[in-house]
């Protein structure tokens, strides 16, 4: 095991000492944001040991989902792999722990959520996705990329899906998860004067001049466009509590309903206070009410969630 001290830019290059400017932060009610993304307006999501341990339960949370799966395309070869927008780096380690002998690279604009010991087959970096890939062509058996609509800029997106193309090795899959954090209800009950829509509305509101929240349901176009084969998008409704008939999606209801919780306070926190100014009281009465109505079973509350791969030609 290694320690996260420094960033690692390349598995065969030496570590060099992390930039200043990526660890200092700022404060919101009690949450820690990367100063760095908040003023370049990257990222606005909190980056602290809270956010963390959400995103260590969304891990566990997607391994429910996918029934234990972390790679989903028929790949036959794995020596490298590249995870897009690492977090806290859960997918990332438990990738490099199930297959020791490939290396997996993690990308990140903040190192803040990054555990202090990774698998030795593991690299952390810092960069902003939205810049071009620094990586060689032809490198990569595998690229993931998930839940980063909040993080790539609206315009970047054809680019980003680009780079991708170009860093894969030919025959190389692309494995993409997006939610579009658009309620939804399976009975047709939510309404725009319910909580858990008018919290949509504005979370989406809130970034729209400079991320796309909706580009879920682009994906398999981006991907097609981007000139990847065999691509195949499914819809997943993820329910917010366990009220679904069927014996699987109650059980990930169940799961979902453990992470919702933080997710509306912490997505939502720094959109809706600073770029569209709500006051904090009023910010805290729509996310505990939006919070009560994910909870109750008879709205049948879920998220679509989008799940896309694709292969580079060989």
């Amino acid at each position: 095991m290694k320690s996260l001290m420094m960033n690692t830019m390349d598995p065969d290059e030496e570590t060099v000492e992390l930039d200043r400017k990526f660890l200092d932060i700022t404060t919101v009610q009690g949450r820690e944001y990367q100063k760095y993304s908040i003023d370049n307006r990257i990222y606005f999501g909190p980056v602290d040991d809270e956010e963390a341990q959400s995103l260590d339960l969304q891990q566990l949370l997607f391994h429910r989902i996918f029934d234990g799966r972390l790679i989903f395309p028929p790949l036959r070869r794995l020596d490298r792999i590249l995870d897009c927008g690492h977090g806290a780096a859960s997918w990332a380690t438990d990738v490099a722990e199930h297959y020791p002998g490939c290396e997996v690279i993690g990308v990140d604009i903040a190192p803040h959520m990054s555990p202090d010991n990774v698998p030795d087959n593991l690299w952390l970096q810092i960069d902003d996705l939205n810049r071009p890939f620094t990586f060689p062509a032809n490198h990569f058996d595998l690229v993931h990329s998930r839940l980063l609509a909040s993080g790539i800029d609206r315009s970047r997106w054809p680019s980003y899906v680009r780079d991708i193309v170009r860093v894969l090795r030919p025959g190389g899959w692309v494995q993409m998860v997006e939610i579009y954090f658009n309620v939804q209800s399976d009975n047709g009950s939510i309404t725009d004067s319910h909580a858990l829509r008018r919290w949509s509305t504005q979370y989406m509101r809130s970034l729209d001049d400079r991320k796309d929240l909706r580009v879920g349901p682009r994906l398999q176009d981006l991907l097609a466009q981007a000139g990847l084969s065999e691509v195949e998008t499914k819809m997943i409704p993820l329910p917010l509590t366990a009220w679904s008939s069927d014996p699987r999606m109650r059980e990930i209801g169940r799961h979902t309903g453990e992470c919702i919780d933080d997710l509306l306070f912490s997505l939502a926190l720094y959109p809706l206070t600073r770029r569209l100014h709500m006051s904090a009281e009023n910010f805290d009465k729509l996310v505990e009410q939006a919070r009560e109505e994910a909870k109750d079973p008879s709205l049948k509350a879920y998220f679509p969630m989008y799940v896309c791969i694709g292969r580079k030609r060989q």
